[in-house]
């Protein structure tokens, strides 16, 4: 294959958690005009079914699952459902998490345990899940959503929860990449900068402070994060794996 044809996912299938919104479903979206078919998995019921609904109109397959993947009990049953539903799975795009702001000497047990649990157990889960029917098949790609903030410390908010979790979300990413290259599995992630995803959109106040740090002078959006993640995801990147791809504009560079 060469050129475009490196990038193209057709009969393939592509699991996405945090696939109902946000960069989870902007890359669904990506993988599905690459022709891959697709099982969303979210924890937000309604909004898989307008997921869905969007999404099938491109012409692929869609399957949803509610499934908190920090739960291991909801991931077994989505990865179940997701194999009687496609019989293989060939990408795995872990999209699903969230951010907590709260100053370290203050914050709960409850609201570390929340941000990791999310963030890093449950990338750990679905890869685990997931892994296990790409090694059989001697085959699979999984590119995990990290963060700048697994580098670099944020400002002017507090979240060493979430800055703690991305970090841990790269040494995992790198240390199955090793484990499973024996087995043609590839593992990679993507480290975000400020995306105007729903989240990021609902806090207006941040925007010129978060601009200002970043060389390009902008936040992203979703449809730019999309590109790395296909490529990653795709033939195109059949000898990298246990990368950590950078797509912040610059912001690490200072």
């Amino acid at each position: 294959m060469a050129g475009l044809d490196l990038f193209r996912l057709e009969d393939r299938v592509a699991v996405v958690t945090g696939g109902a919104r946000g960069i989870g479903r902007t890359c669904a979206r990506a993988f599905a005009q690459c022709g891959a078919h697709l099982a969303l998995l979210d924890v937000h019921e309604e909004n898989l079914a307008t997921a869905k609904d969007e999404l099938s109109k491109l012409g692929v397959k869609v399957e949803t699952f509610v499934c908190d993947v920090a739960k291991s009990a909801d991931v077994a049953q989505a990865a179940a459902g997701a194999l009687q539903a496609f019989h293989r799975v060939d990408i795995l795009f872990n999209s699903a998490g969230i951010a907590l702001w709260a100053d370290a000497e203050k914050m709960t047990e409850d609201e570390w345990d929340q941000v990791i649990n999310i963030n890093l157990k449950g990338t750990f889960l679905c890869c685990q899940a997931f892994g296990r029917q790409m090694i059989e098949q001697k085959k699979g790609s999984i590119v995990n959503v990290a963060s700048m903030s697994a580098s670099i410390v944020n400002k002017p908010q507090s979240q060493c929860s979430y800055n703690a979790s991305k970090a841990g979300v790269v040494h995992l990413t790198k240390s199955l990449a090793v484990e499973w290259a024996p087995h043609g599995v590839r593992v990679n992630c993507i480290s975000p900068g400020y995306t105007l995803t729903p989240m990021v959109v609902k806090l207006p106040e941040y925007h010129d402070g978060w601009k200002a740090l970043v060389p390009m002078g902008r936040l992203a959006e979703p449809e730019e994060i999309a590109g790395g993640v296909l490529y990653l995801a795709s033939d195109a990147a059949s000898y990298t794996t246990g990368h950590d791809l950078v797509i912040d504009g610059g912001y690490s560079l200072w």
